[in-house]
């Protein structure tokens, strides 16, 4: 189970004010019994109107002082409770974002969306009733039964035989209910995915026709879940009754013994009345604590999700003595590079050694599934190597810290990526600081300004989520312009030119050999077109360099090249 001391740390002088509200309101509880009992056997009894009026008044304010007492102690544990959800998610997010991609992919994307907010939404839930219920609840049974033993303890020996039976009641319950809590839970996360999936690829559902099959997936999950639901709360509804059963005759054994002590003279009927309601304080004090039992399963199962995500330790980090490049701008060399992805059996890039320099443009080229991405995606550690260095300023990169690698890098993925906000937004996301003037020069040089001054607010025009009011071509377009704005001493475009035409790209090429005149660029293609004017072009075979040179000179030496040169352009062209 997760633990929430380190959280409720920051919270301890409105603890303790809840403790002393959940005492006040506690202590104004017990009186009232006691009140009622002095107008039942002196008022009523000696039908003494002002004495009656009297302890009324009193009787009233400590209800109105209890009531006040409940109200603060509410709001004081919503507030705890709210604030500990909110630094949980925080923290959740914080250790979300030092993940490296394997992480990722070992947890999944739904789940990590359900752990920071059903899960959460869970432990806050429980966390409000164990502040407001579990702090008042033990202090009300051991103060009630007390009273209770007091008035009368011949009476008291109902208790001997009821709470031992709630208590058993208590634990088969909840120990039946804990499993299916957390499988419950688990099958969120797959109803997720599912939804997840059918929202993102839907141009797919529907251009394949498979609506009916995304939506008998949905139903089998959404069935899934229902059922264990409907169990666990089959499990549930067991609890309420038989608690109200054992109440009930707890109730019955009370009225009947003690009329029966009545007529012998050995008790006064206020003593009863205030007998009945501590034994029904004792009760209610079980019936509090049987709800948070209720809840606490499946809040124990969302914790230890928590608790998975929190305990991670990434496997990228940084050494503890990191190191500053300083004068070098760009330099990047692979040495022997050995790389397989987590719990593959075969390695993805072997012996892979290269350089590239700034002011020059090195591009990779080769087969699907030859490791094109792989490589790129060890330049800024997104993944860690097996064996070999990769040095970025005659540095190895795991030598300097994330964030500084990082700030060295522009990266343009492969699938463009675009956030909520305006296009403005979305460019100064490479660089925070920059200018109008420096946005706008890196979607000139993007080729992007033409189509960004067409629309109504300019660069103030709302992009939507996932930039799906753009197209694919204006989407590559500003993630090169963001790149761009940052300025980076490493450029790595990957496969970033593909939805561009044949005019547009050859203009966006141009445009960048000025603006990356100082650069280090690595370009990852499909199209010959794109690369062929690269200073150095390497070509990947199934994971391993099969050859490295200028256009001409592959075409010379190089019958993987070739291959790829042949399949895409004509005999002139080549020529």
């Amino acid at each position: 189970m997760l633990k929430l001391t380190k959280y409720l740390k920051s919270y301890t002088v409105w603890l303790l004010a809840i403790l002393a509200l959940a005492f006040g309101q506690t202590m104004a509880d017990l009186n009232l019994p006691n009140i009622m009992s002095e107008i039942v056997d002196t008022g009523i009894v000696k039908s003494d109107t002002s004495f009656i009026i009297q302890k009324g008044g009193v009787m009233l304010l400590v209800s109105f002082g209890g009531a006040l007492c409940a109200i603060l102690l509410g709001l004081l544990a919503s507030k705890v409770a709210v604030g500990v959800a909110k630094k949980m998610r925080e923290d959740v997010f914080m250790k979300v974002e030092s993940f490296s991609l394997s992480e990722f992919n070992k947890i999944g994307t739904s789940s990590l969306i359900t752990r920071s907010t059903n899960d959460i939404n869970q432990i806050q839930q429980v966390l409000i009733m164990i502040l407001r219920i579990a702090v008042t609840a033990p202090v009300m049974f051991i103060g009630a039964l007390i009273m209770a033993v007091s008035r009368d303890k011949a009476l008291s020996m109902v208790f001997v035989v009821i709470i031992p039976l709630l208590l058993l009641t208590l634990g088969v319950v909840s120990g039946k209910a804990m499993p299916l809590f957390k499988s419950m839970q688990g099958k969120i996360d797959k109803l997720n995915r599912v939804v997840r999936e059918g929202l993102i690829g839907i141009r797919v559902v529907r251009a394949f026709n498979r609506t009916e099959y995304e939506e008998k997936r949905f139903d089998e999950s959404s069935r899934d879940l229902a059922d264990t639901a409907i169990k666990v709360n089959k499990i549930m509804a067991v609890m309420m009754p038989l608690m109200m059963f054992f109440f009930n005759c707890m109730s019955i054994a009370i009225i009947w013994f003690g009329s029966k002590r009545i007529d012998l003279g050995e008790m006064n009927v206020g003593d009863l009345m205030a007998f009945i309601q501590y034994a029904m304080q004792v009760m209610m004090s079980v019936l509090m604590v049987a709800m948070i039992f209720i809840m606490v399963p499946r809040a124990s199962a969302s914790g230890e999700r928590i608790r998975e995500v929190l305990s991670v330790k990434p496997i990228i980090k940084d050494a503890e003595q990191t190191k500053v490049v300083n004068g070098s701008r760009g330099y990047l060399e692979f040495k022997n590079v050995v790389f397989r992805y987590p719990g593959a059996e075969q390695s993805v890039l072997n012996n892979i050694s290269f350089s590239a320099k700034p002011g020059e443009t090195t591009a990779i080229i080769g087969s699907t599934g030859s490791g094109k991405s792989a490589l790129i995606n060890l330049i800024p550690r997104f993944y860690d190597i097996e064996s070999g260095e990769i040095l970025v300023d005659g540095v190895n990169i795991k030598e300097l810290s994330q964030k500084d690698l990082r700030s060295k890098i522009g990266v343009v993925p492969q699938k463009a990526v675009l956030f909520s906000g305006t296009i403005k937004d979305n460019i100064r996301y490479g660089k925070e600081d920059a200018t109008d003037e420096e946005i706008k020069h890196a979607a000139e040089v993007a080729q992007a300004s033409e189509f960004i001054s067409e629309m109504k607010e300019g660069y103030d025009s709302e992009i939507a989520q996932g930039g799906n009011n753009v197209s694919g071509g204006q989407k590559q377009r500003l993630s090169i312009a963001r790149a761009i704005v940052r300025n980076p001493e490493i450029y790595i475009f990957d496969d970033s030119f593909s939805a561009l035409d044949f005019k547009t790209d050859a203009k966006l090429r141009g445009a960048l050999k000025d603006e990356t005149k100082d650069s280090t660029v690595i370009i990852v293609a499909q199209r010959v077109s794109t690369v062929m004017d690269a200073d150095r072009i390497i070509v990947l075979d199934e994971g391993t360099i099969s050859g490295v040179g200028t256009h001409k000179e592959l075409l010379e030496n190089c019958e993987v090249y070739k291959e790829i040169v042949s399949s895409q352009l004509s005999e002139e062209e080549i020529a």
